[in-house]
């Protein structure tokens, strides 16, 4: 089985949503989460997977329910790849007030 990667879960729009879901209300049983999208149960159930596989996701059973939790860990990895790239916008976007600042009010 090779590495799991992060980036390829988190290129789908419907594993993004997934994951802000989880963040901002917190481990949900799969069905709570299912109500929330206009698809058939396996195919949420599958993007569950990947979400579990990459590290971004934890499965815990109870009873008769699978109840998942957001596991941020994984996404250091996300923020330590965007990181020159804010650094690099910041500076653009710097020059760019600079330039705006400079210029007479029309």
């Amino acid at each position: 089985m090779s590495e799991p990667d992060v980036f390829a879960a988190l290129a789908n729009p419907t594993r993004r949503e997934l994951l802000r879901l989880l963040r901002e209300e917190g481990e949900q049983p799969v069905r709570r989460l299912a109500d929330r999208f206009d698809m058939r149960r396996p195919s949420l159930s599958e993007h569950l997977r990947v979400l579990k596989e990459a590290g971004l996701v934890t499965e815990q059973p109870i009873g008769r329910q699978r109840f998942y939790a957001l596991r941020p860990e994984p996404l250091r990895e996300v923020a330590d790849w965007l990181t020159p790239y804010e650094r690099f916008w910041r500076s653009r976007l710097a020059g760019l007030r600079e330039v705006l600042d400079g210029m007479p009010d029309g």
